[in-house]
């Protein structure tokens, strides 16, 4: 899959002090926080679908939120959240797949029913990786053992396709799930604790070269000084 250059301003975010927006007056927003990693699934994926004339990006500051978010579009009060066809629904993964399935632009699933099976195992076992690293931060040592597998686990569903670098062969959807926590994961365990998560995984650091090649993706990276200043606060490790 070819995904082309990209480019976009992006927008200030919105706080306590804002105007609220006009909420279902025919626009459909993506409202993420530009930090938040579930956030920047649902950005990732419209950016690769070329959608940013179609959903408008709403930034909201988490840490300073305007009431009206809440009480205007989401009331679960978080992001992502996506303002469509007089609905708002949230949640990373539908809202990845639902704005693969429902607006124009590059398909992020292959036809092929082998690979689309493997990609909702990846995709069911994102909550398992995620909650690995989770339980690593909180336990403060013995890192490497803590993430051996379901580093190694990603490694291997790396090599099954070999028709290219990525989870599927083709970039994907999957990619577009995993990458967000990769791009934290990887640095902040190595200011912490000095583990190199790509270590001895030719596969993962080859996949984290291709991803770094595609600007859909990259415009939407945070500074990575202040993602591992976020953990090191969110974790007690400063």
């Amino acid at each position: 899959m070819a995904i082309g250059k990209f480019q976009e301003v992006l927008p200030p975010s919105l706080n306590a002090t804002s105007e609220p927006v006009s909420v279902f007056d025919g626009t459909t927003r993506l409202y993420i926080d530009y930090a938040c990693p579930f956030a920047q699934r649902a950005w990732v994926t419209r950016n690769c679908k070329g959608l940013q004339d179609t959903i408008k990006l709403v930034p909201i500051d988490l840490h300073n939120r305007p009431a009206w978010y809440k009480e205007k579009v989401y009331s679960q009060n978080k992001v992502p959240a996506l303002e469509h066809n007089n609905k708002v629904i949230g949640e990373s993964l539908d809202l990845v797949k639902y704005i693969n399935a429902n607006f124009e632009g590059p398909q992020l699933l292959p036809d092929d029913p082998a690979r689309v099976e493997f990609a909702e195992e990846l995709i069911s076992y994102s909550d398992k990786f995620n909650g690995a690293f989770r339980n690593a931060f909180m336990a403060k040592q013995d890192i490497e053992n803590h993430l051996r597998d379901v580093l190694d686990h990603l490694e291997t569903a790396l090599s099954k396709f070999d028709d290219g670098p990525f989870f599927l062969g083709q970039f994907s959807m999957v990619d577009i799930i995993y990458v967000p926590f990769i791009e934290r994961y990887g640095p902040f365990v190595l200011d912490v604790w000095q583990y190199d998560i790509t270590a001895g995984r030719p596969k993962l650091t080859s996949w984290i070269e291709e991803m770094n090649k595609i600007e859909a993706y990259t415009h939407t990276k945070y500074d990575t000084k202040a993602l591992v200043q976020i953990y090191r606060n969110m974790f007690g490790l400063n």
